[in-house]
């Protein structure tokens, strides 16, 4: 199989649905071998024993591509070293990281907001990208290597259009991603090892809204749907497939001079509306 990641090996996490899931799959169309981690409940809701990771992985072989799958959490640093070390085991080295893998909860306002899902959130969105992209830079080196966090619009502005849309510690960890991104940028250029960032703005067909819906009324979810649309100027949400041109492209030698960069994915929110 060859491709624009031909011979490479990746490691994407949160991998199993969503934009993860878009990520895995084109990866490995590209030539990639993937270690798809991903936590999660079956995608089919029936119960099943093959959560999203594992099914994921079938999809890739089934197209004749090459996938491992990790069930492992990434909260914890002997988890991030597994993960990185069945890459190793399996294919031999690790060239490429996705951290995509994240969480957002209810969304209420700051003075609302409890500890306990400040540090929820934290753990996966924030603590799981530091873990992650520690051990596979050790084994990254001496280079070269991209690595590529998935951050967001609301680590670049906040928003607030009179109704919960993003609790403050998703915008919190979004904004640290992108100052991660950038200090591992500064400290593993000369190694041409990358680190750069993408922001994606509102897109559909994932998974990380489920927790504000649920605590949604109807009301809520037009008042929601009606403020970002007015937002985007090309109104109309993203979807997964739209952001995973923009990985590939940051993951292959194509980019080979770029690094320490943020990159807006949310159809000109950032860049056009004030």
């Amino acid at each position: 199989m060859t491709g624009f990641v031909s011979g490479k090996v990746a490691i994407v996490t949160g991998g199993g649905r969503g934009i993860g899931r878009a990520i895995a799959m084109l990866m490995a169309k590209e030539g990639a071998s993937v270690v798809v981690v991903d936590i999660g409940a079956s995608l089919d809701g029936m119960g099943t024993d093959q959560g999203p990771a594992q099914e994921v992985v079938g999809e890739i072989a089934a197209k004749g591509g090459k996938a491992i799958a990790s069930t492992l959490s990434i909260t914890e640093p002997q988890n991030a070293e597994a993960i990185v070390k069945s890459a190793i085991d399996t294919f031999g080295r690790v060239d490429i990281l996705v951290n995509n893998a994240g969480i957002a909860t209810n969304s209420m306002r700051t003075h609302e907001y409890s500890v306990a899902d400040w540090d929820r959130l934290m753990a996966i969105n924030l603590r799981g990208v530091f873990l992650t992209t520690r051990k596979a830079l050790a084994l990254m080196l001496p280079g070269p290597g991209s690595i590529i966090n998935i951050s967001s619009i609301l680590g670049l502005r906040g928003f607030w259009p009179g109704s919960p849309a993003g609790s403050i510690s998703y915008s919190a960890a979004k904004a640290g991603v992108i100052g991660f991104t950038r200090q591992v940028a500064a400290e593993y250029a000369k190694e041409k090892i990358r680190s750069n960032a993408i922001a994606p703005g509102w897109h559909g067909g994932t998974a990380l809204g489920a927790e504000r819906r649920a605590a949604s009324t109807a009301d809520d979810v037009r008042v929601f749907e009606e403020a970002i649309h007015a937002r985007i100027a090309m109104k109309h949400r993203g979807v997964p497939d739209d952001l995973v041109g923009l990985v590939i492209y940051l993951a292959s030698d194509a980019s080979h001079y770029v690094t320490g960069q943020v990159i807006a994915h949310d159809g000109g929110w950032d860049g056009v509306v004030a």
